[in-house]
This record gives structure tokens, C-alpha cells and sequence, in this order.
């Protein structure tokens, strides 16, 4: 916390903020602002609604101080940056970018609320370091809605892609530097985006999808159909990384891709050894690289789904319960930092401590319980939950009263 206290020109939101980062690293069943507040040991919500909404802070400077902070704690020269989108399913018409739109959290379309984050993924560990909101073109051609929940005026449209480039960008102009880029088809499938890479000369390990074309020395072809053209002595077992039950192991071949400009291109593609299902990506690296290191690569892609499941199990990424942009911008930045705590904190013990014969590592679970036991000590003192008693059944008697009122006024 020391890291981003500077961010804070008061002491009462330096010290609010403080507490809401523990009260999202706690173990509270559902965490928002009235259930932290009761928590921390505030007698009403107001001063977190408040710390979200009104307090003169800037999230994007506290967002470069975390980015700092993981890389300084988690640095890897071989590190992978990966991008991903995920939705939080809402209800409602007003919580910014919300609309119907399809969403892996759900499995369909559903009313979501989609981001991008990218994710820092190294030998030690990995953490978010950015995100941006996906604002749908129906936020955009509606200027009033926009403004209506904090959107700027100068706010226009941008692709998943666009923003994935927005973030890749911003980390290089910080001053870090990364060799790799992974992500999905979403992602693979857009040439502004792999232009955009390659300019940086940072290479890229990006899904494609089965249609995708690309040229080879023989001509144009689609993904699936050079896939079949691939010798039988060209696949080799290769591992794609160690997974909770062991090593990931699939069938690998890679066909060079004929193009003028500098660098080197191919199609890298993966067989199930089990379904023969094929998945694709298209690759890029300023100079030759083995086989392997594009594995490698591309196995690191499943970590930002571990980010997504710790991200919202242990520090309620996707439980904000707000409507305006700088709102959610704060909000899901405290939460990749109390999650980005977690793993700096099991990286630091993996590398102090060898675990003892019959236990794993510690996981960012298991620290979270740790720190949840031993240094976290919130107020439950009877006067304190009754007091919170009596706001709560206030606050829904004025709010039960106002919804009457509208539907005597309607009727």
C-alpha cells in the first residue's frame, strides 16, 4: 500500500483504500461496498461509495504503480504478456457497456459487461497489469447514455484488438519489455493487431481460427488445409506446460510462412493426441526460434483463464456493484492489486522456502487463508452489527417508500 499511497492527497481515502483492499482479500461470502464497509468497521457505506465515485483519485496512475509492482516482483526476461476479454453478467440497462452480447463467463449471449486485461505470465508467476472496458458501438452512438455513466465525450468506438494494442503499447512506453505476446482467435485473427506487434518487434503467438489464410512458398492456403498436408515425421510430442495433473502434452508441427518483410512467420499447429482436434496459431519472431520456445508461448496462454478464476474467486473482480466508468475503472484495479498481493507473496515463498516432503507449494489460496487467519483482524464487536442492522433496514425503508411513491405517481 505504501507503493500507491503518493496516489492520495488525503489520508482519510489513503487509509479507505487500505481497508478495501483487505476487506476484497477477505473471506466475506459476497463483497461490495455496504458488505466491506460492515466489515472494516465503518458504521455506514458512504465513505467506500465515495473512495469509488467521488474522491480525487486516478486509477490509471494507481494501475502504473501496480504494473510496477508485478513486473519488479515477477520478473522473467522469458515473461509472456496475454490478452483476454471476460464478461460479468448484469442486470439492467445503465452499468456502463452493459448489453447483450455473448460471453464465456455464461457459455452464451447474455445483459454482460465485458473488459480486456493483460496479463504479465513469467516463471515465477503471473498477474494482470492492465484493462479497458469494452464499450459496445450502442454506448457510443448514444452520446447522452455515455455521459450518463461517466464516459467522456471524446470516448470512441474500439475493437477487443484495438484495446489489446492499447495495453501491449502502454507497457512498452513504461519502460518494461517483453519478447512474447500471446492471446486467442479473437485476438490472432486481426492484422492490425500483429502489424502493430511486429512494428514493436515483439513476437507473437496468437490463435487463429481453422479458416485462416496464409501463404506459404507454394501459394495461399487455408489453416486446416495445410494442416493436412503436414508429413507424419513433422509432428513431434511436445509439452505445453504443467497443469494440476501433469504435464500437457499434444502433437505439434510448425510450416514457415513466406512473406518479404524482416522476421520470421509460420503456422504453428496442435493436435490433441487423444480427439485429433487441431487448434492454430499464427507466429511471429524478429529472428529464428525453435520449436519449442513457440510452445511455450502458447501454453502460457491458459494463464490468464487461472487469473480470471483466482481474480474473481479470491479478490471479487467481477463483483463491483457500480454503473459509472471511473467507478468500475477503480474498483477492478484495487482488485488486480490485492490479487497481484497474492501472487507476488507466493512467488516470494516459492523461492525462500522448498515445501516440505508430503505438501505442495502454497497456493494463492491457501496464502489468502493464511492471511485471512493471522493478519486480518475485522471489527465483529455486537454493537457494531447491530448498528448495521438498523442502517440496512433504513435504508430499504426509504428505499421501499420511493418505489411506492413512483407507483402511486405512475398509477
Amino acid at each position: 500500500m505504501n507503493r500507491i499511497a503518493g496516489r492520495f492527497v488525503r489520508v482519510e481515502p489513503r487509509r479507505r483504500v487500505g481497508r478495501l483492499v483487505l476487506g476484497l482479500l477477505s473471506d466475506l461470502p459476497r463483497k461490495n461496498c455496504w458488505t466491506i464497509a460492515e466489515w472494516a468497521g465503518e458504521s455506514t457505506p458512504d465513505g467506500m461509495q465515495h473512495l469509488l465515485s467521488r474522491a480525487k483519485w486516478d486509477a490509471d496512475a494507481v494501475r502504473d504503480d501496480m504494473r510496477g509492482y508485478v513486473v519488479e516482483h515477477l520478473h522473467d526476461e522469458r515473461a509472456v504478456l496475454v490478452v483476454d476479454e471476460t464478461g460479468d453478467v448484469k442486470k439492467g440497462t445503465h452499468t456502463v457497456g452493459v448489453q447483450r452480447q455473448y460471453t464465456g463467463t455464461a457459455g452464451r449471449i447474455e445483459n454482460a459487461q465485458v473488459a480486456v486485461y493483460l496479463v504479465y505470465a513469467g516463471q515465477r508467476g503471473h498477474a494482470a497489469v492492465d484493462r479497458e472496458l469494452y464499450v459496445p458501438r450502442s454506448w457510443i452512438a448514444d452520446p447522452n447514455r455515455c455521459r450518463a455513466a461517466g464516459l467522456g465525450d471524446e470516448t470512441a468506438f474500439a475493437t477487443k484488438p484495438e484495446l489489446a494494442a492499447r495495453m501491449v503499447t502502454r507497457f512498452l512506453d513504461a519502460g518494461h519489455r517483453t519478447l512474447w505476446v500471446a492471446g486467442d482467435e479473437v485476438y490472432g485473427g486481426n492484422p492490425k493487431l500483429r502489424t502493430a506487434l511486429e512494428e514493436r518487434g515483439t513476437g507473437y503467438v496468437l490463435a487463429v481460427a481453422c479458416s485462416h489464410e496464409a501463404t506459404t512458398g507454394a501459394g495461399r492456403f487455408r489453416a486446416d488445409a495445410l494442416a493436412k498436408k503436414v508429413p507424419k515425421r513433422a509432428w513431434q510430442k511436445l509439452s505445453a506446460g504443467a497443469g494440476a495433473k501433469g504435464h500437457r502434452f499434444y502433437d505439434w508441427a510448425v510450416i514457415d510462412l513466406a512473406d518479404p518483410r524482416p522476421g520470421s512467420r509460420q503456422l504453428l499447429i496442435r493436435r490433441n493426441r487423444s480427439s485429433g482436434e487441431l487448434a492454430y496459431y499464427r507466429c511471429y519472431s524478429p529472428a529464428p526460434v525453435p520449436l519449442t520456445e513457440l510452445v511455450r508461448v502458447a501454453g502460457s496462454r491458459w494463464r490468464v483463464e487461472e487469473f480470471f478464476q483466482s481474480g474473481k474467486g479470491l479478490a471479487a473482480l467481477d463483483e463491483h456493484q457500480v454503473r459509472r466508468y471511473v467507478s468500475w475503472s477503480r474498483w477492478v484495479t484495487l482488485a488486480m492489486l490485492a490479487h497481484a498481493f497474492l501472487a507476488v507473496v507466493r512467488a516470494d515463498e516459492h523461492a525462500r522456502h522448498l515445501a516440505p516432503n508430503g505438501l505442495i507449494s502454497l497456493t494463492c489460496n491457501e496464502i489468502q487463508r493464511l492471511f485471512i487467519t493471522l493478519v486480518i483482524q475485522p471489527v465483529h464487536d455486537a454493537a457494531h452489527r447491530l448498528g448495521w442492522s438498523d442502517w440496512r433496514r433504513r435504508h430499504q425503508a426509504r428505499s421501499r417508500a420511493s418505489h411506492y411513491r413512483r407507483q402511486v405517481a405512475q398509477a
